[in-house]
């Protein structure tokens, strides 16, 4: 009897033992590997902002991501509240979807002022400008907002005039393959450049149209065809434009831009 105890004991002491070193090296490794996996997402970052702003493809090398990106992007905080710029925060690393989880840096949404369901709503986030001799080509503002499954995270690039779009497209989301995720389509995104954002008062009249747009209408340049079969997504990304384009969010900050002649 006593040797089965002993058995027994041996047993579970081995196990707990095997389960101990085993976490202890799972904990390890995932310390380790955190600085690899932070600096592969900004790569992604960099390189959907290169792709999106049509000076750089997916095909370039991490390096030759980093150097574009180094030469000829330039990063900026900016207070969605004020519309200025801020010092307050690197541009490089501060971390605006990490601010909007802060009660300290960010403001709570509710009802129809939440249109593109965040939730919440960081009071500075980073912008990346595109310059050619002190001139502003284009200007990348990053957007998120709910589709049906997931938040879709990406970028609007938008030429010098504030108004013409240069290039549209998510870096990140959950939607369903051959539906929602049409977002990713190449057909679909090369519908995007070209297409006007604001009317002459400066309201967001971008606009995704279900059925497809009609080439004859008076409207057709500030509309987008609808993603076929997935009408909430589309619908979604029509929300989470026209929330980062308004008031709430970029609305400030490209009102100051227009003033000041950039």
């Amino acid at each position: 009897m006593s040797s089965k105890k002993e058995s027994t004991g041996r047993t579970l002491f081995v196990a707990l033992a095997v389960s101990l070193v085993s976490s202890v090296f799972v904990a390890g490794a995932a310390v380790s590997l955190k600085p690899v996996q932070i600096e592969n997402r900004l790569l992604d970052k960099q390189r959907s902002i290169l792709s999106i702003a049509g000076i750089g493809g997916a095909n370039l090398s991490s390096r030759e991501v980093k150097d574009l990106f180094a030469s000829r992007i330039t990063a900026k905080v900016v207070d969605l509240e004020t519309g200025e710029y801020s010092d307050a925060y690197d541009p490089i690393t501060f971390d605006p979807l990490k601010a909007a989880k802060d009660p300290q840096l960010s403001s709570a949404l509710r009802g129809s002022d939440d249109i593109a369901l965040i939730k919440r709503r960081e009071r500075f986030t980073t912008v990346y400008m595109v310059e050619q001799d002190g001139k502003l080509e284009s200007l990348i503002l990053p957007v998120r907002g709910y589709g049906l499954w997931s938040t879709l995270h990406g970028f609007m690039a938008v030429k010098g005039d504030l108004n013409t779009v240069v290039g549209f497209g998510f870096y990140q989301h959950a939607e369903t393959p051959g539906l929602g995720g049409e977002v990713d389509n190449p057909n679909w995104k090369a519908m995007w450049p070209g297409k006007t954002l604001f009317d002459d008062s400066g309201k967001p009249v971008i606009q995704i149209v279900k059925g497809g747009v009609d080439p004859a209408s008076p409207s057709a340049g500030h509309q987008v065809d609808a993603l076929a079969g997935a009408t909430l997504t589309s619908n979604g990304v029509d929300r989470l434009l026209q929330f980062w384009l308004g008031e709430q969010g970029f609305g400030p900050y490209l009102a100051k831009l227009r003033n000041q002649g950039v």
